[in-house]
This record gives C-alpha cells, sequence and structure tokens, in this order.
C-alpha cells in the first residue's frame, strides 16, 4: 500500500516552490516527489530549468530574441557560479552547492536548445544528432546522477546511455508533431539509405518510415540495455528515478514498434496510470 503521503502527491498534489510548480508538469512530478527532501528540491530545480530554457528554443519569434534570452542564462550561470545568484535562481544556486553539479553540464544544456534556435534541425547527421542527444538529454543526467548520489564513473555512463536512450525515444515518438513546426530529428544516413530522398518536414511525414527508424530503435535497445546493467548494481532507493524514467520510455518505445511507422501513425503514450504503477512497483516491490 502507498503511505498518506504517497497517495496525497498523486491524488492531490499542492506544489510548494516556483520550481515545484513548473516541475508539477511533468510526467513524472510524482517520482520525484517521493525523493528524499534534498534529492526532492534539487531534481525540481533541475527540472524547472531545463523546462525554461527548453521554453525559449520552442517558443514563437525572431531567432535573435530567442538566442539573447538564451545567452542571459548563460551569464545568469556565471553570476551563480561566481557567488552571485540573481534573486531568482538562489534556490538553483543552493542545489549546485549542495550537489557539486558541474556548470558545464548547465551550459551542454543551453547549448543543445540554442541547436533549436540558430537554425532548424533537418534530418542532422549522426554526429550531429549525437551531439544533440548529449546536451539536450545526456547532460541532464549528468546533473541527476550526481543528486542522485551514484558513483562518478558509472553516473556518468548512466548519463550517456539512458540520456540518448530517452531522447531517441521522444525521437521516434515526435516524429509528425516535430515535422508540424518544421523539424526533423532522423539522421539523414538512415532516411536516404531507407528511400526517403526529399528531406523536407513534409516529405519526411508522409513517408512510411519503418526502415529509416529501425536503426534509432536499434540504438535506443542498446542504450537502455546497458542503462538497466548499471542500475542493477545499486540499491532500489539510489535509481528509483532513472529506473522508473527508462521503464515508462521503455513501454513508450515497446508501443512504437507494435504500431509501426507507415502513416498514418496514432499518437503513442503511457497512461498516468501506468506511471503510478511503474511508481509503486520501483517504491515497495
Amino acid at each position: 500500500m502507498l503511505d498518506s503521503a504517497a497517495r496525497r502527491s498523486m491524488s492531490n498534489p499542492s506544489p510548494e516552490t516556483s520550481s515545484e510548480r513548473v516541475a508539477a508538469g511533468s510526467s513524472f512530478y510524482a517520482a520525484m516527489r517521493i525523493l528524499p527532501p534534498a534529492q526532492r528540491d534539487g531534481m525540481f530545480e533541475i527540472y524547472s530549468f531545463c523546462r525554461q530554457v527548453d521554453d525559449i528554443a520552442d517558443a514563437e519569434g525572431p531567432r535573435d530574441g530567442r538566442q539573447a534570452a538564451l545567452e542571459q542564462w548563460r551569464r545568469d550561470l556565471d553570476d551563480v557560479y561566481a557567488g552571485l545568484p540573481p534573486e531568482r535562481l538562489r534556490p538553483l544556486a543552493r542545489t549546485i552547492t549542495t550537489f557539486a553539479l558541474d556548470k558545464a553540464d548547465f551550459l551542454a544544456v543551453v547549448d543543445g536548445m540554442e541547436m533549436d534556435v540558430v537554425s532548424t534541425i533537418v534530418a542532422p547527421d549522426l554526429a550531429t544528432l549525437d551531439l544533440y542527444c548529449d546536451r539536450v538529454a545526456s547532460a541532464v543526467g549528468r546533473l541527476c546522477v550526481r543528486i542522485f548520489g551514484m558513483a562518478h564513473d558509472d553516473g556518468i555512463a548512466l548519463s550517456h546511455h539512458l540520456g540518448r536512450a530517452l531522447q531517441l525515444t521522444n525521437i521516434l515518438r515526435d516524429i509528425d508533431e516535430d515535422a508540424d513546426i518544421g523539424r526533423v530529428y532522423l539522421p539523414r544516413e538512415s532516411l536516404l539509405a531507407a528511400g526517403v530522398t526529399t528531406l523536407t518536414p513534409e516529405a519526411v511525414r508522409a513517408s512510411r518510415l519503418d526502415l529509416a527508424c529501425a536503426p534509432l530503435i536499434a540504438q535506443a535497445k542498446e542504450h537502455f540495455a546497458v542503462s538497466t546493467t548499471i542500475m542493477k548494481r545499486y540499491p532500489r532507493g539510489v535509481v528509483i528515478a532513472p529506473k522508473i524514467m527508462a521503464e515508462a520510455y521503455g513501454a513508450i518505445l515497446d508501443k512504437l514498434i507494435a504500431r509501426g511507422f507507415d502513416t498514418p501513425r496514432a499518437r503513442v503514450r503511457v497512461s498516468k496510470l501506468r506511471l503510478i504503477a511503474l511508481l509503486i512497483k520501483n517504491k515497495y516491490f
């Protein structure tokens, strides 16, 4: 059975801080809520940071305005690490100090968001796609594993593999939604090898993409498998949050494979009930 605090967090969450209010929009809010207080608050701060810079990248409006907003984040991070945090970032500064978070990882996330701002990503080459995944996903993981308390080498390895597994799954899930805003994250090598030679969002969205997606599916599966091996070396309490994320996104990948990538492609998601079941299983069993 769930304890009363866990039941309240899932049935009637009431965020108390601005960062927690931002995190409350996440599918994994309940998983973050069950962490010990210092870890929980740290995860809220990291999620809030990521959400804010991601919103800049996805906003409408001139590119130069969005680039300026990201550059302001770089200056704010400089101030945080110089011991002069802006008022709104004092909670993040406390998290950085408590868990000795690396400035380079925050900057990598900003750099990743800037990749979506400087130019619209359409069919990047494999090296560019991997760099993008490292910046927008694995760099976030490198911040999170410090909060979870993992050993350095295992934490870096888990960040590398799970970050890429999650991001590749996102890309496979969001093909049509990304095309709607002019983006294509499927790599050009895979598209061309599958016979998709017109590399525009409209053409990719209209194409049967089973062959083009197969290499990304294989990569995601391998990254998930390595991540699972790493997490098995740790007590449940240390890796509960990444384990829930891995299982949830693994379920999404399985559904995508079962659905296929021919047109029309129905939206795939994991229900809140499934997420709650994963939370209960990983916390109590």
